[in-house]
């Protein structure tokens, strides 16, 4: 790095080292004795200082030494800075460095006195106490300065939270906020000599004519957006914007903190002439901060979008003078001497009273820092006697990425908006967008995704149609079966959750809860019906309806088609209300998802029986016999032990902490002296790792000793389904308590069944009930230990009942049963008008047909 000395003009019998591009800074901000011109008295290299004794202003020491530090850059500041290790993490470890690290110490021929310093607390920051630097980089284990990632995630900590949030431990200022203070000292330094204004481009800026861009001093209109009056009703415009994420409003605290004059005009380009100066202009971001007011009445004074046309109040642009945008903006105005009639002044006045004030803003997150401050300014500036008019939201995003990179020319990437329609729709161009992201992250609009979107809506178009064309067929009555009432809450839940994330903009979120959850939802009530009395016909009516409404808003022509022509429903889909919806039933959603989860754990657990994995002696083990019947164990309540683990776990979450549970070693201290626990110390730590990745996975609920829905019950309800999804024959649902090998079920508790499969022979009667309805039945009928009557579709007009020990009934367009006896061969089909053998036992024709009158 090369240093220059220089002789600036406000300090005559001083000289300054500093960059050459800082320099020339200096020099354009009247700092130096000519103005615009840098005299340069003599080079030097950071070498040349090394070791150097100094006096920093305000430093505890009287002199400390100038010391090397790799992450000093030259294009930043002045290329010298003043090293803050208890709060600066760069600095505390660029010390530590030095300090542990003699080679490093002889390289730049610093000696061991040079770096006898420890931190000096000057500022105490919640949760990192009085050295946040060394408490952070102790917690992160930064080792070095060359350590890049762990230091930015270290600065990030540091920075925002002892801004913020820190508070003054020395000094004139002892006990004062931060951010409150920090301009005060400013002042003080200025005041007392101890240092000057300077100013420089936040990054380097290159001209089109290829020069580096400097801050210079030069005449120019200033807004001062720091005056106390106009900021503090600013700061209360601010308290009731809804700013939709926490970062936006800190973004916008932290600008209105440090925004005061701002430069705005200019004498070139597009723009306002200044009134009282018109030979300004007033620049880009400071100028057009409240036109949404003008939209209120655009459609009244332009014709067309150039406004070369007169609008449909015919009134011409000369007439529309200060005094009469005043009677249309503000309530107390008089009215205005004008050529303009009074009708027509009220009706522009009326337009806007009921627009205004403005719901949302949309914009990019860059300009927080800048135009979207001085828009609210602004507004509190012209509508300062009515606060009813600020604004009442702000909606900042981040730019749009296309497969994960930026969009460029370079990259062939760009996507236009007609292309986009022309390549997925418009509807399937608009729900790639929402799923693109809603955060203030830069959103990534996925092409394959983009593809998928579009399968996935042709395929809800297909089904929706089927189903509507079969609706006659379904079933009808009432909606008392298990999945019927998972499903009536899972429309429950998709309403309201949809209604939460639209309000919120949070597009993404309502798409993934109002459209893919809710498909998930709709084909797990396909999959459970199936195995029962099939699916109501009201409630896929009213599953089409919610979906296509809350739909609407991503997709609106699709759910326009289908409210129009498939559903027949009359008028637009916008214009039909928002489904009405109860509160949703959490234990009824866990329920289900409990459910699901089980048998898909069910299922892994019986390909393990059936193909076990095992070798003993190096043979591999005979695989198990097919099974065709499971033990599912259940328990109501913890074992003691678990039960107090439980609740300790449960009183020791903290949600707001990181990690939210203390560490294992305190967690067992505390459990070991009770006397429960003793005899099952090898198991405790065990279930608290299991309880703690279940809380991280589905949060913690599962902290509670008694789950909100009957485990036994839910898997009874649902017996067909599982004996489907498993394929066996037979089920037993058992009370792990009761159950006489209580090894085997020890660890079965609420929430964590376990299952035993086995292969039994089943001989039992079924009573089969056949009603006529149509010509086509596909129902699956299976065995139970006690005779149960099932319902079909068949042409069939009468009752039998047969020995088997299973039955099972698939889609068939004729009379008759398709039977398979578990082990005893493959299906076969048993027509009743003829006798036939079965796996040896001869079923004569009626014989063994005990006929019952159809209700």
């Amino acid at each position: 790095m090369i240093l220059n000395m220089l002789h600036l003009k406000q300090r005559t019998t001083k000289f300054y080292i500093t960059t050459l591009r800082a320099a020339k800074n200096m020099a354009w901000q009247e700092l130096t004795p000519e103005y615009g011109k840098v005299k340069v008295i003599m080079k030097l290299t950071g070498n040349d200082l090394m070791g150097a004794a100094i006096k920093a202003p305000r430093a505890k020491f009287d002199k400390i030494y100038v010391l090397p530090m790799m992450g000093v850059k030259a294009n930043k500041g002045t290329g010298i800075v003043t090293s803050v290790p208890s709060d600066a993490p760069d600095d505390y470890a660029t010390l530590m460095d030095l300090k542990n690290k003699q080679p490093l110490r002889e390289k730049y021929g610093i000696e061991d006195h040079m770096v006898d310093f420890d931190p000096v607390p000057i500022i105490n920051v919640p949760g990192f106490g009085d050295l946040c630097a060394v408490t952070v980089c102790q917690e992160l284990k930064v080792n070095s300065q060359n350590e890049k990632d762990k230091l930015l995630l270290a600065k990030e900590k540091c920075y925002r939270k002892g801004f913020d949030e820190g508070v003054m431990l020395v000094g004139d200022h002892v006990g004062e906020n931060v951010k409150v203070v920090k301009p005060i000292i400013k002042e003080e330094m200025i005041a007392t000599g101890e240092a000057f204004k300077y100013q420089e481009p936040e990054k380097e800026i290159v001209s089109r004519s290829g020069d580096v861009c400097v801050i210079a001093l030069c005449d120019q209109w200033f807004l001062e957006y720091g005056e106390p009056g106009w900021r503090k009703a600013t700061e209360e415009c601010l308290k009731d914007v809804e700013c939709y994420f926490d970062d936006t409003r800190q973004a916008f605290e932290r600008t209105i903190d440090w925004l005061h004059e701002h430069a705005c005009s200019r004498t070139y380009g597009l723009g306002t002439k200044l009134p009282w100066d018109e030979q300004w202009l007033v620049e880009s971001l400071s100028d057009s901060t409240i036109y949404m007011a003008y939209y209120t009445v655009a459609n009244l004074l332009q014709g067309n979008i150039y406004g070369t046309q007169p609008g449909s109040l015919d009134i011409k642009a000369e007439d529309m003078t200060h005094e009469v945008w005043n009677y249309i903006f503000f309530k107390d105005s008089p009215l205005p001497k004008t050529t303009i009639p009074r009708e027509k002044l009220d009706a522009m006045r009326n337009e806007f009273q009921y627009w205004y004030p403005l719901d949302i803003r949309s914009s990019g997150k860059d300009l927080v820092h800048n135009h979207l401050t001085y828009w609210l300014y602004n507004h509190t500036a012209v509508w300062d006697k009515e606060p009813d008019k600020w604004p009442k939201s702000v909606r900042a995003n981040g730019h749009l990425l296309m497969d994960g990179e930026k969009m460029s020319k370079s990259l062939g990437n760009i996507i236009s908006l007609s292309e986009g329609v022309q390549l997925y729709s418009a509807d399937g161009m608009r729900l790639a967008l929402a799923d693109a992201g809603d955060m203030l992250e830069d959103a990534n609009f996925n092409t394959p995704q983009a593809n998928a979107g579009i399968l996935r809506l042709y395929t809800l178009i297909d089904w929706i149609k089927e189903t509507v064309d079969d609706l006659p067929n379904l079933r009808t009555g009432p909606t008392n079966q298990f999945y019927d009432k998972v499903f009536a809450n899972d429309i429950n839940v998709a309403v309201s959750q949809a209604d939460k994330h639209y309000s919120n903009t949070m597009f993404r979120e309502a798409l993934r809860e109002g459209f893919y959850e809710f498909l998930s939802a709709r084909d797990r009530y396909r999959e459970l019906s199936a195995a029962g009395k099939g699916m109501h016909r009201g409630l896929i009516l009213q599953y089409i309806k919610a979906q296509m409404i809350l739909l609407a808003p991503v997709c609106p022509h699709l759910a326009d088609y289908i409210w129009r022509e498939v559903l027949k429903e009359s008028g637009s889909i916008v214009n039909a209300r928002w489904p009405e919806s109860s509160a949703p039933d959490d234990s009824l959603t866990k329920a289900a998802a409990h459910l699901m989860e089980c048998v898909h754990d069910f299922r892994l657990k019986l390909m393990n029986y059936s193909n076990p994995n095992i070798k003993k002696r190096g043979k591999a083990v005979k695989p198990n016999e097919p099974a065709n019947h499971m033990t599912i164990f259940v328990a109501k309540d913890y074992p003691k032990w678990q039960e107090i683990t439980l609740n300790h776990l449960k009183n020791s979450y903290n949600p707001s902490a990181e990690p939210h549970f203390p560490e294992n070693n305190q967690i067992l201290q505390h459990l070991k002296v009770m006397p429960e626990i003793k005899p099952m110390m090898k198991k405790v730590m065990p279930f608290v790792a299991f309880v703690k990745s279940q809380v991280a996975e589905k949060g913690p609920s599962v902290l509670e000793s008694h789950l909100l829905f009957n485990e036994s019950d839910v898997f009874e309800q649902n017996r067909g389904y599982i004996l489907r999804s498993l394929d066996l024959d037979s089920l037993e649902i058992c009370e792990a308590s009761s159950y006489h090998d209580q090894k085997l079920v020890a660890d079965v508790c609420p929430g964590k069944p376990m299952c035993k499969f086995e292969k039994r022979e089943l001989d039992q009667w079924i009573r089969v009930q056949l009603k006529s309805t149509s010509s086509t039945f596909s129902p699956v009928l299976r065995s139970s230990s006690k005779p149960s009557t099932y319902t079909t579709q068949t042409p069939l007009r009468t009752s039998c009942s047969t020995e088997a020990s299973r039955q099972e009934v698939e889609r068939q367009a004729s009379k008759n049963l398709q039977i398979r006896r578990p082990g005893k061969g493959p299906r076969q089909l048993l027509a009743f008008d003829q006798p036939m053998m079965w796996n040896k036992i001869k079923i004569q024709e009626l014989e063994k047909i005990e006929y019952c009158p159809t209700s």
